[in-house]
């Protein structure tokens, strides 16, 4: 696949990915201000909730900090996606395809923090009172998730190192 094609669709992927996120959140505060939607009774709602700090409220109210950190890592995974490019491999692609899911995860929640001060949260499993979350939430567990997976089996520590150092390989 060509390198314009292969950006196109990440930048395609990203930008949807962020769309359904922000467009689950408006959904979120035109209905459950109202009060919680039960969709399996006792173990699974939609419930509202204004998280004005990162995953189980901790930080509370430091949107700066989260906004200062965000971007940084924004910046971190837009240069990773360009560095894996330089590798020719399926296994590659599929790294840049993850630090794209986790980019729009980040950046779903970016926008709530600087655009309202807080994050929309309302996914709640009752059952067994996990946290209110969101749907860019899951966008950056499932890719981090996918991501360790990826680096703990299906890379050698010397596609690691080339991957994340910022030295350039010299040639002998």
């Amino acid at each position: 696949m060509k390198k314009r094609t292969k950006y196109l669709i990440l930048i395609i992927t990203f930008s949807l990915l962020t769309l359904f996120d922000q467009f689950s959140k408006i959904l979120a505060v035109k209905n459950l201000k109202k009060g919680s939607i039960p969709l399996i009774d006792g173990v699974f709602e939609l419930f509202y909730l204004e998280n004005r700090g990162a995953a189980w409220g901790i930080l509370s109210g430091k949107i700066s900090f989260f906004t200062i950190i965000t971007v940084v890592i924004l910046i971190c995974i837009i240069f990773l996606i360009i560095k894996i490019e330089k590798y020719d491999d399926k296994k590659y692609t599929v790294l840049q395809i993850l630090f794209t899911i986790l980019a729009s995860g980040a950046l779903g929640n970016l926008i709530d923090r600087v655009s309202k001060g807080y994050v929309v949260d309302f996914l709640y499993f009752k059952l067994i009172d996990f946290p209110v979350f969101n749907v860019a939430d899951c966008y950056v567990t499932i890719s981090v998730i996918a991501l360790l997976f990826m680096m703990l089996f299906k890379f050698s520590e010397d596609e690691l190192n080339n991957i994340f150092s910022l030295k350039k390989k010299r040639k002998v």
